[in-house]
């Protein structure tokens, strides 16, 4: 198969048409991954098609500790959530608009998944996907994973961990990737270059070597570039993705051409969006919209999940030192139930009074001050996105069904995480620092009042997953199979968050980089098939 991608010009009435060999749909965490492994083979043609643009020289991007900054901004594409009658109808869910996705937009916070998350796929159908089998490519991963540097540990944090350990008698953890834990207080993992503060996210660590010396001709990245529809073609053996028409910054059209399969990695919003305005989903949704059904997918937009949070804030008695990695470097895990196969509680400590949605329902915010999140590692709400207009440039609808699930499980975490904090709050060395609880404030001690708090400010880790989950042949809302193909439809596989069965207790990022290498090996193992070199371009459209 040649090296070269093939270029069609203008034909009457039809749009320019690029053929590569694989084109990959956004240049995300999964994406930039699986992107720079296929292109090793220079035989190969592969594009990648990212809507934002390239984070080469933005230190606002490439600058770990500006993270805040980001969210947003004009590189965000900043979704809001549906109403949540039990919970926070404000939270908007940040989605990075630039290469390296959501690993050049959040905190890099690097936890290799437990054993028991990736079991608990296979035991969901993802044959092929328990611990044992994906250990090896955590790796194989080329991102700078280290602990938090020395000189970025700050000293409240370090005494919140030394109170962490005390009250709550969980062990130490230098080094949470080191081996599988159930519970521990410690400074995290991240992914980044100590010396600068310089990201490693996953185009920094996958794309910008070839980018900076243009070792890979056959990788072309196709930025400021929006991917809004998928071409389905009827052939012979059945339905087949045969590319995906895409438009320019210059807002132009162009078709890009699959020869082999075209990859999805826009995430857990934008990858259902596509396959939604391309005709694949549920049907009777499509159908509502007037969006012509080309493969009836029920599962497509199920299953919603995400890590919500609530917080807790004090106010310290004076300015917090400078020095940080990016101003949420330590945190807990803790296991109530003994019988679970991981942590059921988590926090995040924030060296800054994190205070946005309790401002909205009147607490101020406090000159110095800092926070506990108390976060919820195996949610049992599921939500559910889904489209609202046929047209692309609408966003879809984002319903998580925060705390909706039957038991209560979700919020009463929350209570129980709020107790422990201030129990945290309470023991030396960290309560040396605070000099007063600010929200919810120490006169809210009820569970219905705790719980009242928690959910109304409520926010997101930003870990929206699950929304084309991977399957067993027999589970009716899996949309890919357990080499991520699409169901029912030849050349397309989706490789990102969205693909999770269920939420891993940690923050998923190292996961998504582990589902892209994975996905590339996969992709390498199908064997050449010179029927494919000659992909239809002009045939019927569906």
């Amino acid at each position: 198969m040649s090296a070269t991608a093939q270029t069609t010009g203008d034909a009457p009435g039809h749009i320019p048409v690029r053929t590569f060999d694989y084109v990959i749909v956004g240049g995300g965490t999964a994406g930039s991954v699986i992107a720079s492994r296929l292109a090793e083979d220079p035989a190969l043609t592969v594009a990648v098609i990212e809507g934002g643009p390239s984070d080469i020289d933005r230190p606002e991007v490439l600058t770990l500790r500006r993270w805040l900054g980001l969210l947003g901004g004009e590189l965000d594409y900043d979704y809001p959530t549906t109403e949540q009658p039990m919970g926070n109808s404000h939270i908007r869910h940040s989605r990075a608009k630039v290469l390296g996705g959501c690993s050049s937009h959040n905190t890099l916070i690097a936890f290799k998944p437990l054993p028991g998350d990736w079991d608990e796929w296979a035991e969901a159908g993802a044959r092929g996907w328990d611990a044992a089998a994906m250990d090896p490519y955590f790796d194989r991963l080329r991102n700078n994973i280290v602990p938090v540097a020395e000189w970025d540990r700050n000293a409240i944090a370090r005494d919140f961990v030394t109170a962490a350990e005390a009250a709550t008698g969980v062990p130490r953890v230098e080094g949470f990737n080191k081996a599988p834990f159930h519970e521990g207080a410690g400074f995290f993992d991240l992914a980044y270059h100590p010396e600068n503060n310089k990201r490693s996210s996953a185009s920094v660590a996958y794309l910008h070597p070839h980018m900076e010396s243009g070792d890979r001709p056959n990788l072309t990245l196709m930025l400021n570039t929006w991917a809004h529809r998928l071409r389905v073609e009827d052939t012979p053996e059945g339905k087949r993705a045969t590319g995906v028409h895409v438009r320019r910054e210059d807002g132009g059209e162009e078709f890009a051409a699959a020869a082999r399969e075209v990859v999805l990695c826009a995430g857990a919003v934008d990858t259902p969006r596509l396959l939604l305005h391309s005709g694949i989903g549920p049907r009777g949704d499509l159908e509502a919209l007037g969006i012509d059904v080309v493969h009836d997918l029920p599962g497509v937009g199920e299953n919603l999940l995400d890590h919500p949070e609530s917080v807790i804030v004090w106010e310290t008695d004076g300015p917090i030192p400078e020095n940080s990695a990016m101003d949420s470097d330590a945190g807990l895990f803790v296991r109530r139930d003994d019988s679970g196969r991981g942590p059921d509680l988590m926090f995040h400590f924030y060296q800054i009074p994190f205070t946005d949605n309790p401002e909205r329902i009147g607490y101020q915010r406090p000159a110095h001050g800092v926070s506990m999140t108390p976060n919820i590692p195996k949610p049992r709400s599921r939500g559910r996105l889904y489209l609202t207009s046929a047209d692309p440039a609408v966003k879809p609808a984002l319903d998580f069904r925060y705390f909706t699930d039957a038991d209560g499980y979700d919020a009463r975490t929350l209570v129980d995480g709020i107790r422990i904090a201030r129990e945290i709050a309470a023991t030396e060395p960290l309560a040396g620092w605070l000099t007063r609880e600010v929200c919810p404030g120490p006169e809210i001690t009820g569970d219905e009042e705790l719980s009242a708090y928690a959910r109304s400010v409520a926010h997101t880790v930003y870990h929206p997953a699950g929304t084309c989950r991977m399957g067993a042949p027999d589970d009716g809302l899996a949309v890919v199979d357990p080499d991520l193909r699409v169901r029912g439809l030849a050349g397309v596989r989706i490789a990102d968050a969205s693909v999770f069965p269920t939420m891993p207790a940690v923050n998923p990022m190292i996961g998504v980089l582990m589902v892209g290498e994975k996905c590339a090996e996969l992709l390498a193992q199908v064997p050449d098939d010179p029927s494919l070199t000659d992909v239809p371009v002009e045939g019927t459209t569906r």
